[in-house]
């Protein structure tokens, strides 16, 4: 079993993009700057977005963090939007999910402007995405192909099923591994909440990517030897031993699946960490086009 390491990944990706930031500046180009808007204070989203503003100090980048209060109007947050879409000195920014409930999700992401749009939500991004046209893919599932192709995984006519169907992850992740790409060329199959017999689908399938947000839902049971595993999940679960109250869980029970598997990303130290450095890469690119 190898543990696909997502942390030193994306400290290996950092360096990459510092190297190539550093080179911009030689050559006398503007530094990359995302920015990002965090509205209200929920906790692991402040959390989140700080991760976000140190890495961009740790590769070179400007950064701009922009905190509004839990009762700002939609209207207010969609003029902070145009704001950084009229700013040509921002290369790309993220509105920070979720939202509060007072405020339309849906036309907050349509407004963003799709070539600064480094989370890769908007309809123009995906639409080109499901293309194959060049455009900012969604970070999550872009920092998966990322340990793909890093740790050599084959996925060429290899079965892969993909549970969850969120925009965020789980579609996105079955169109980009069903493409003509390095980690690509798969036969995809997407199982979701009203998918039966579930365990006939994971004991076939090669490369699983669990994405449905139910901690340790996968186990040992359900899958076959030598499977390659993806847990994009992380829940806070109640653990009356750990000093914080609580510990985190990915939607795969480690403990019973990992023996059985080729490669398997832990939980944390796993996709997380890849999230942020492919969101720093897809602002080096909206940088770069420019």
């Amino acid at each position: 079993m190898i543990l696909l390491d997502g942390k030193k990944t994306a400290a290996d990706l950092k360096i990459e993009i510092a190297e190539s930031v550093k080179q911009l500046k030689i050559q006398g180009n503007k530094t990359p700057h995302l920015a990002a808007i965090l509205v209200g204070s929920d906790g692991a989203s402040m959390t989140y977005v700080n991760s976000k503003v140190k890495a961009c100090e740790l590769v070179g980048f400007n950064s701009t963090l922009i905190k509004l209060p839990e009762e700002t109007t939609e209207e207010k947050l969609l003029q902070e939007i145009s704001n950084l879409n009229n700013n040509n000195d921002i290369d790309g920014f993220i509105v920070q999910l979720p939202l509060p409930k007072h405020i339309d999700e849906q036309k907050v992401l349509m407004a963003v402007n799709p070539d600064k749009d480094v989370d890769g939500f908007h309809p123009t991004n995906v639409g080109r995405m499901a293309l194959d046209m060049p455009c900012f893919l969604p970070a999550t599932p872009f920092g998966i192909l990322e340990l793909l192709e890093r740790y050599k995984i084959e996925t060429s006519g290899k079965n892969v099923l993909v549970i969850g169907r969120s925009h965020i992850v789980g579609r996105p992740m079955s169109i980009l591994m069903s493409q003509k790409r390095k980690a690509g060329n798969a036969t995809v199959t997407v199982a979701h909440s009203r998918t039966k017999n579930l365990n006939e689908f994971t004991l076939n399938a090669d490369i699983i990517v669990a994405a449905l947000g139910i901690p340790e839902f996968l186990t040992g049971d359900m899958v076959k030897n030598g499977v390659t595993i993806i847990d994009v999940g992380i829940t806070r679960v109640v653990d009356a031993t750990k000093k914080r109250g609580y510990r985190l869980a990915g939607d795969v029970h480690f403990e019973s699946v990992s023996p059985k598997s080729a490669y398997i990303t832990p939980v944390p130290g796993g996709v997380g960490p890849m999230t942020i450095a492919m969101l720093l890469k897809n602002t080096l690119l909206a940088c770069e086009r420019k």
